[in-house]
């Protein structure tokens, strides 16, 4: 039996592959230190796509940074827990966590031309995790990646394992970043905006390979993005974040027919789905708050048609909303009844 089919055979059923509690982390600014993830949390199991959902600066970006130990030196982890397969690797040194990065834990990022080695060609960039976590010799590493190669629709994989990155194409250049990610198998996959500045066609390229691999190798995969439409696609279950914290979680299916929080209703009221020339396109009214001046009450109070006094004095908690829901609304019962 292949070692990855004896690993998920062994594996408990009910057993989540990432399981993030209470994340905290701190920025530290020339003004001081501010607050940028705020008891985050989120559980996935493997072979569903979790989407953490917001819009550009809600720490959606900083949340997967933390998980995978790619923290700036500015920045750090001052609470919470992170169990992948359950083990905290919050708690682990910098070795152990650098022994899970390939093989456990992996991530795809959305700018693949700084991500890839400039001066080194592709084919010895994708042999690398072979060589240092499977011990392979250089031939056998570069067979390796070869195929990984072909499997991700690379053509002619053989003669352009010798090109350099800026010889490819951005889709074809995001193929080999989702090619060094899966490479060894990992349990969980991060995918961070993995198709910012791609034409819609080649996204939707990008993203059928992501969910064919997903389901080849049963992975968990937490696609970050502000992608409506990416989300409603190819995610099973969503994490709406605003100001660095959790507002909605939920199946993408029941939150997006029926929001309970109004950050996430707004963000659905604000598709253009009906829009005429001419006409005002909604939108959210506003925009969120600088991280040094994040209310104490609820965080999107400045912005929602629903505020009261008890927003201002009370932050809400993320507590169930239904099954398998949860919400962080002194009023999404109000939502629920609209």
């Amino acid at each position: 039996m292949p070692a990855s089919t004896k690993a998920t055979a062994e594996r408990p059923a009910d057993a989540h592959a990432l399981v993030v509690d209470g994340l905290c982390v701190d920025l530290h600014t020339a003004a001081g230190t501010v607050r940028a993830v705020d008891k985050v949390g989120f559980t996935l199991r493997r072979g569903r796509t979790l989407a953490l959902l917001g819009e550009s600066g809600c720490g959606k970006s900083m949340t997967a940074q933390a998980i995978v130990g790619l923290l700036d030196p500015v920045a750090e982890v001052t609470g919470g827990s992170v169990k992948v397969a359950g083990t905290d690797v919050l708690k682990l040194g910098p070795r152990d966590r650098r022994r899970l990065a390939g093989p456990v834990l992996s991530i795809v990022f959305q700018d693949a031309l700084t991500a890839l080695n400039p001066v080194q060609p592709v084919g010895r960039q994708l042999a690398e995790p072979f060589r240092i976590h499977r011990g392979l010799s250089r031939r056998a590493a570069r067979e390796q990646a070869i195929e990984l190669m072909a499997r991700v629709g690379i053509p002619e994989p053989r003669e352009r394992a010798r090109s350099y990155p800026h010889q490819f194409s951005g889709g074809m250049r995001q193929r080999l970043l989702i090619a060094m990610a899966v490479a060894l198998e990992p349990d969980v996959l991060l995918a961070d905006e993995p198709t910012t500045a791609l034409d819609v066609t080649v996204q939707a390229q990008v993203m059928r390979l992501l969910r064919d691999l997903q389901t080849e190798r049963d992975l968990a995969v937490v696609l970050i993005t502000h992608d409506l439409a990416v989300v409603a696609q190819r995610a099973d279950d969503v994490a709406v974040m605003y100001a660095g914290t959790v507002v909605e979680t939920g199946p993408v299916r029941e939150v997006f027919a029926a929001p309970r929080h109004p950050y996430t209703k707004g963000l659905l009221d604000s598709v253009p789905e009906h829009a005429s020339r001419g006409e005002r396109l909604p939108a959210v009214p506003g925009s969120p708050p600088e991280l040094s001046a994040v209310p104490a009450g609820c965080v999107f109070q400045a912005r929602c048609p629903l505020a009261r006094e008890r927003c201002v004095a009370e932050r809400p908690v993320l507590a169930p909303a239904g099954p398998g829901r949860s919400t962080a609304c002194h009023y999404s019962e109000e939502l629920a009844r609209v």
